[in-house]
């Protein structure tokens, strides 16, 4: 279609194995051809006038022999022709032929078949000349009457939009339809009916809607979705009549159609704060968590945190704890554990925000601390955490649960962290008897040596066979390689499942665990010792505590481990003994009082860095309001000035769209002409621009050809190719361009994967008249920038770290700018990749001559990209020189890793302003 064609509201698939027909062939098909040869020509006809072509000696023969077929087939195409066909003359006159053409139609709206009356009402919708519709008002009033659902509904339709069009061919359309409504049994034609009145007469609509306004809930679901649109028109006009409709859209909640449900409690939401309101909204969202998809589950969680509030929270965390329950040893889905981790961390949200919900929540979460996840586990940990630092009066709860999970945990971070909560908080005797008490349970009959070498008695070979472990490969914080490897004796074990958890990580190796215990036990042997009086007792304890100590160095230093104790362990676990030894008050302070007050500066920290990073996304949501814009005020504002008012059914089409509060530029023109890209020269006989619209996930070039020469160009088609993980949905159609005249050709791109790509490719055309071949116009390539699908994204140091490990694909980089700051280059970088740096600026401030900070970001295909800037200052080369380094890039896939890389390349140099 060219620009200077009327708008047509049917698509058409045109074939492109085919040459055009000549017009003599055409009309000898349509004069003389059987049933399918006059289809077949209708059909071509049809393509060539989409095409640009005229055709006008065919619009008689046409009318002549085609238009009295009665086959329906032939109807059908007849509808698309008369739709796309030119019905006026150069000087706007309507064409004498087109009489013809209308008494035809008035035959079919009064034909037996109910599938051309309707087909044919549903045609007349499309037509803009009142010429053409004024003889057909009777048949198309008779249509309202008629037995059949389908064209009673259809001609609802063609009713409405003449009226909108041409209110003088019937004036009194509302009165018709009310009536019509009044009467009507069908759904589908009281909801066209309905949906006319709601735009057209208002108060008719409303004046039907209060005569059955008790009946609401027994209509069909596509008639109460009307039924809502219209009680937030009125209601959103009209604030007064809130009190009348508000029952009725509470009954509308209860529909069975989810999606009357959805509007209806959106609905309820806008037009009343009610808390009955807020809470129903938040339980319908939360149904949502039903879906298997693990990113709808994320959004609806994220969704109920920002919409839940004293009132309802209680019902949220009472859904969230079932929906965790559900969770326990279910492994049908493999997003079940990251489903699980996402659910401990919106109730660790929520008891944040509202501490009277910890104690309800924590029982629950603490059972999951013996969970084989240990991710959710290292969750649920740090949660609790928190609570016993926050929360003082339920610090007896936790220590409670704790010591009952305590023996079940299985894995051996859990158990170090659970150590050193119990350790910092037991504060009476009972509990600080009990800690040791499942201390000595976990940790088997000592001493640990004796014991397994008697269990072994008779099982040990006389040589024993010296093996190197495998080397590891570390990922430490700060992003870079530690590589550590272990010699290791290799003999037979009997019963290793039947070991206590404590004595199975020993004996495996892990002797950092056995330092976490000694520092327990040397907070709670200190603190036992200011509670308890008794010298002996005292003394018995101190004692106990020094001997599993004792003989867990003695365990060390044999050659029972798979890996020997580290010098770090050695040198933790011998300081606790010389405190216990020695019982200073100074380390009595710093064991029992620093400890607790590191905790709470971090935490303090913590959420001092989640406020601020808050605080940044609502300044960046904030819409700047410009001095001279007009105020609003509802009280002062006019019933007939609804139009002026924000209407929350279109802000919510914006907000699925992707453009929420977002204000057009002073020029509206500003933003597209920034993606135009120039695909041939001014001098090219054919002259060609393309504006690129890049969407979620496709891409939609939308390319201007001019015919810049003084001859018809024929079959114009754009040809495009892709590199990349691009590929084009169809190949765009060939085009007729008259002299110096333009047309615009899209083309639809689908992007598979983020990575860099590019799109080139030629325009082809034969020139009227000329004998040579087919000319060509090479275009210039359109390069697709990573960046468009790249996002700015969070995650844990322990979720960066584990996916550090897990992505295969790195790409090295090293630093090359002109960038004299280490601040300020990162900061170049961050703006260039579109990444969020991971690193809190605390942790960035200050100057030392080098800097370390981890970046992450996320597709919109779901794609993590990872990447770790380790740069630093030559400070012998004098301030000016610029910072020297290297970034580390990886990825899942290679062309996400290589696309992320070569912009961090060419956009390394700060360009002067």
């Amino acid at each position: 279609m060219t620009a200077a064609e009327n708008v047509c509201y049917t698509l058409i698939n045109v074939p492109m194995d085919s040459e055009p027909p000549s017009e003599i062939s055409l009309k000898n098909d349509l004069e003389k051809g059987d049933v399918k040869s006059k289809t077949e020509a209708l059909k071509k006809v049809i393509i060539m006038i989409l095409n640009g072509e005229k055709l006008p000696g065919l619009l008689m023969t046409i009318i002549r022999f085609v238009l009295p077929l009665q086959d329906h087939t032939i109807k059908k195409l007849l509808l698309v022709f008369w739709e796309i066909v030119p019905k006026t003359t150069p000087d706007g006159r309507l064409l004498h032929e087109m009489i013809l053409v209308c008494d035809a139609y008035r035959k079919d709206l009064q034909h037996p078949n109910e599938f051309i009356r309707g087909s044919t009402l549903r045609f007349l919708c499309k037509l803009k000349e009142a010429e053409l519709l004024e003889p057909l008002m009777p048949a198309i009033r008779a249509c309202l009457e008629h037995r059949h659902s389908y064209v009673r509904r259809n001609a609802v339709l063609a009713i409405y939009t003449i009226y909108r069009n041409f209110e003088h061919l019937i004036p009194d359309a509302p009165e018709l339809i009310h009536d019509f409504l009044v009467n009507e049994k069908d759904a589908s034609c009281k909801r066209n009916a309905f949906m006319m009145l709601i735009h057209a007469d208002q108060d008719r609509a409303l004046d039907y809607l209060s005569t059955c306004i008790d009946q609401v809930q027994t209509f069909g679901d596509i008639l109460q979705l009307v039924i809502v649109e219209l009680i937030y028109k009125v209601c959103h006009a009209n604030p007064s009549e809130r009190a009348r409709f508000i029952r009725c859209i509470y009954n509308l909640l209860q529909s069975s159609s989810p999606a009357v449900k959805y509007e209806a409690a959106g609905t309820l939401v806008t037009l009343s704060s009610a808390p009955t309101a807020i809470k129903d909204l938040v339980m319908d969202i939360l149904r949502v968590l039903s879906t298997p998809d693990l990113e709808v589950r994320k959004k609806t969680l994220q969704l109920a945190l920002d919409l839940v509030s004293s009132r309802n929270v209680e019902e949220l965390v009472i859904v969230l704890k079932k929906e965790v329950i559900k969770t326990n040893n279910v492994s049908e889905h493999e997003d079940t554990d990251k489903y699980r981790q996402l659910l401990v961390r919106t109730l660790h949200s929520c008891s944040v925000r509202f501490p009277d919900m910890a104690a309800n929540v924590i029982p629950v979460l603490m059972e999951f601390l013996s969970d084989n996840n240990e991710a959710a586990a290292a969750d649920v940990l740090e949660f609790v955490r928190e609570a016993i630092q926050r929360f003082d009066n339920l610090r007896m709860l936790i220590v409670e649960k704790m010591l009952e999970v305590f023996h079940a945990i299985k894995s051996v971070k859990i158990y170090r962290g659970a150590l050193w909560i119990l350790g910092e908080y037991c504060s009476t005797k009972e509990d600080i008897q009990s800690v040791m008490t499942e201390v000595r349970r976990s940790l088997g009959e000592i001493p640990i040596v004796e014991s397994e070498i008697k269990k072994e008695a008779g099982e040990l070979k006389p040589e024993e066979e010296m093996t190197v472990g495998p080397v590891q490969k570390l990922v430490t914080e700060m992003g870079t390689y530690a590589t550590q490897s272990a010699l290791s004796s290799s003999r037979p074990t009997k019963k290793e499942d039947e070991r206590p958890p404590l004595r199975g990580f020993l004996l495996d190796g892990d002797f950092f665990v056995a330092a976490s215990l000694a520092t327990t036990l040397t907070k709670i042997a200190l603190r036992y010792v200011a509670l308890v009086q008794e010298k002996k007792k005292q003394n018995s304890f101190v004692a106990e505590a020094m001997l599993l100590m004792a003989t867990i160095l003695h365990l060390g230093k044999s050659s029972l481990p798979k890996k020997p104790i580290t010098d770090d362990d050695v040198d933790r676990i011998s300081l606790c003994l010389k405190v216990l030894s020695e019982c200073s008050p100074l380390m009595n302070d710093i064991f029992n009082k620093e400890c607790r007050q590191s905790l709470s500066h971090m935490l303090s920290a913590k959420l001092e860095e989640e406020k601020l990073s808050q605080k940044k996304e609502s300044e960046k949501r904030n819409v700047t309001v410009q001095p001279d814009d007009p105020i609003s005020f509802m009280q002062l504002t006019a019933k007939n000035e609804m139009n002026c008012k924000e209407d929350q059914f279109q802000l919510s089409l914006l907000a699925a769209m992707g453009n929420t509060q977002r204000k057009e530029a002073a020029d509206p023109l500003a933003s597209k002409l920034n993606k135009v890209t120039q695909l041939t020269g001014f001098s090219d006989p054919v002259y060609a621009e393309a504006y690129v619209h890049v969407n979620q996930y496709d891409i939609v070039l939308d390319v201007l050809v001019v015919n810049q020469t003084s001859d018809t160009l024929q079959n114009c088609t754009l040809e495009l190719a892709t590199l990349g993980d691009l590929k084009l949905v169809e190949k765009p159609s060939p085009l007729t361009l008259a002299p110096h005249d333009f047309a615009n050709i899209k083309a639809n791109v689908k992007v598979a994967s983020t990575e860099n790509g590019i799109i080139f490719g030629n325009i082809v055309y034969d020139v009227s008249g000329a004998a040579s071949d087919r000319n060509c116009v090479v275009l210039s390539d359109i390069h697709i920038d990573i960046m468009d699908y790249i996002q700015p994204a969070t995650c844990t140091d322990a979720e960066f770290r584990q996916m550090w490990a897990e992505f295969e694909w790195e790409n090295k980089v090293t630093v090359n700018t002109n960038i004299v700051d280490l601040n300020d280059y990162l900061q170049h970088i961050l703006k260039s990749t579109n990444m969020k740096c991971l690193t809190p600026e605390k942790a960035l401030s200050g100057y030392c001559g080098f800097m370390a900070a981890n970046l992450y970001a996320r597709s919109i295909f779901g794609e993590d990209a990872l990447a770790n800037v380790s740069i630093e200052k030559p400070i012998q080369q004098g301030p000016e020189a610029p910072v020297t380094g290297h970034i580390r890039i990886r990825a899942k896939s290679q062309g996400m890793a290589l696309s992320l890389g070569d912009k961090i390349n060419l956009s390394q140099k700060k360009t002067s302003v």
